[in-house]
């Protein structure tokens, strides 16, 4: 009997294209618009500086505001819980990966924050992406901030609800917005209370103020607040009742790991059995909830810390204004230095590094186009002159 396999010289011409064609296109059109974007490895010698291919830089990009990652308090409580309960969670949380401790650190945050009750995620991308989703639906409306995080556009698309941006910190333009909302299942108002690319913040009384009025379910993301501002270093959604959900992170200021969300106990049990990136994915591991824990206890210790960094971050924008450079509406430890042009950004990004100073650009599509800029992160832990190093640094580059 012949043969029914053809030969490569009879197979047909007219073969569908490669299917990974849209890979070629996609990273072509990053490189073209100076979008491409790469890992580049380090390895931290503390809280401030780094070691990256052989040179030694100080860091001006890292979260850990308050030098915490490096705190031996977190160090030896990540390795004791390690010992004790070993270095995994080994399920969800539903299932048998709640142990003790997760419960008493969520009992602990929810106190520190003045609310109900805590739920800990395992990221804030996780926290804002699931907890969106499951918090609306396709007859919902979403009035966000017009420069809020992507995670939380993510999790708005998610649910297919309705969803208006509006005009960044404009509450006026809000309220607009509010009068004018029609039949909906539910309106939710979601914003960032300390902005990850600006620096600037949120009118939080106000806001708590329009939600209430309106009937508006609240929704703060507060990630870049917790352990800088607020009382106890508690992010400026802590202690305010009419915010109905705050998200932190344990990223940033706190030094180690993962996420939460504060809210009222019915909103907590609806969570827990609606929220899928809560119910399908292994609770934080051991190590990391010690090293949150540790992280809390210090918090109400570290008042000198947030002082000074609120000086410094002062300081840093009086320098950079004198030098002729715009820092946005910045209010916080970040100081965005606003270049505008991507290209001429990463080119000053490259010159500080070859100053032993690592600052990096931040381009579309993480900000909008012609407003790329070297993202300052301040950390208690620099010194004013480090700050004075930083600010030659730039004086001195030229194109």
């Amino acid at each position: 009997m012949p043969s029914t396999v053809q030969s490569p010289s009879q197979l047909p011409s007219d073969l569908p294209p490669d299917k990974l064609a849209f890979v070629d296109r996609a990273l072509a059109e990053r490189q073209q618009t100076q979008r491409w974007r790469s890992l580049q490895s380090i390895t931290p010698l503390d809280a401030v500086r780094v070691l990256k291919n052989g040179q030694k830089l100080l860091n001006f990009s890292s979260n850990d505001y308050l030098g915490l990652s490096k705190h031996p308090a977190l160090i030896a409580a990540a390795q004791d819980y390690t010992a004790r309960y070993g270095a995994g969670s080994t399920a969800s949380r539903l299932v048998t990966g709640t142990y003790d401790i997760h419960q008493q650190l969520e009992e602990k945050l929810a106190i520190a924050c003045g609310r109900e009750a805590a739920l800990l995620f395992n990221s804030g991308f996780q926290a804002n992406v699931s907890l969106l989703a499951s918090l609306l639906d396709s007859r919902s409306l979403v009035l966000c901030d017009r420069l809020i995080h992507n995670s939380l556009i993510q999790g708005i698309l998610a649910s297919q609800a309705r969803f208006i941006r509006y005009a960044h910190n404009d509450l006026n333009h809000l309220e607009k917005l509010l009068h004018q909302a029609g039949d909906y299942s539910r309106v939710v108002i979601v914003t960032e209370t300390v902005f990850s690319m600006d620096g600037d913040r949120s009118d939080v009384a106000t806001l708590v103020n329009l939600a209430e009025k309106h009937n508006a379910i609240l929704y703060l993301d507060d990630a870049h607040a917790l352990g800088v501002l607020g009382q106890d270093g508690m992010g400026l959604a802590a202690h305010q009742e009419g915010a109905d959900i705050a998200v932190g992170t344990f990223g940033k200021a706190f030094g180690a790991f993962g996420a939460f969300v504060t809210c009222s106990h019915k909103l907590k049990d609806y969570f827990v059995n609606c929220c899928g990136g809560f119910i399908y994915t292994t609770a934080l591991p051991p190590a990391v909830i010690g090293a949150i824990a540790a992280a809390l206890e210090l918090m109400p210790t570290l008042e000198p810390e947030r002082q000074y960094l609120t000086q410094l971050a002062d300081y840093l924008r009086t320098q950079l204004h004198q030098l002729g450079y715009d820092t946005a509406g910045s209010d916080s430890q970040i100081v965005p230095l606003m270049v505008g042009d991507a290209g001429k950004t990463l080119r000053l990004g490259q010159w500080l590094e070859e100053q032993g100073i690592l600052a990096i650009a931040i381009r579309p599509p993480t900000v909008a186009e012609g407003t790329s800029r070297i993202r300052l992160a301040l950390s208690s832990q620099h010194q004013r002159e480090q700050i004075n190093r930083l600010v030659n640094a730039i004086g001195e580059w030229h194109e």
